[in-house]
């Protein structure tokens, strides 16, 4: 079988994201947390958008491409702080994609798009950029939220579960709902759902 470049830009994503020292386990299976979470958000996306392009299945591959090497730490304290850090790693995302679509033979304007949906511009009008938006909040639904219930009370957690379904789209919380989620976590998320005034 004949690759594609596009089979040969999400390889050389996926070699990026191996050595990921940050493991996950899915379904029983310890795996790098950066390769894992990129093939999940990329089948959720081909689940979201009939026949999504190439821009965006190389962006939802790379939405965190070798995230773990700007740790939090490296810049300050609070929201600012935080805010900085989250632009560097979108940067830091987009070069890397950039830089992989290059050497695959893509035409600029196919990296700039790419990187336009990496970085989230225009998100509830670009319907890439919302794509991968609901993605994102998917496999957040699908990997941490059972943890994350663990950890914290009722009222937080569904005001956490309130604050993903209003950076989706209609679409996406339908997907959501329709998640084989455990009882508990399912009368949260619709708890949630009932009270979200964007719904």
């Amino acid at each position: 079988m004949v690759s594609t470049r596009l089979d040969r830009a999400i390889a050389r994503i996926d070699a990026r994201n191996s050595d990921d020292p940050n493991r996950i386990l899915i379904r029983g299976v310890e795996q790098p947390k950066e390769q894992t979470h990129a093939g999940l958000v990329t089948a959720w996306v081909s689940r979201l958008v009939a026949e999504p392009s190439e821009e965006l299945l190389l962006a939802s591959r790379a939405h965190h491409i070798r995230r773990w090497t700007i740790a939090r730490d490296s810049h300050p304290d609070g929201r600012i702080g935080y805010l900085a850090w989250r632009r560097a790693l979108q940067d830091m995302h987009a070069s890397e994609l950039a830089a992989i679509m290059d050497a695959e033979g893509y035409p600029p304007e196919a990296i700039q798009r790419a990187g336009e949906i990496i970085r989230k511009r225009g998100l509830a009008r670009d319907a890439d950029v919302q794509a991968l938006e609901d993605a994102l909040c998917l496999v957040f639904l699908e990997t941490q939220f059972q943890d994350l219930a663990r950890k914290l009370d009722e009222p937080k957690m569904i005001d956490v579960l309130r604050k993903t379904m209003k950076k989706m789209s209609p679409q996406g919380i339908q997907f959501a709902l329709e998640l084989g989620l455990e009882p508990p976590q399912r009368s949260l998320l619709l708890r949630a759902a009932a009270t979200n005034e964007t719904l």
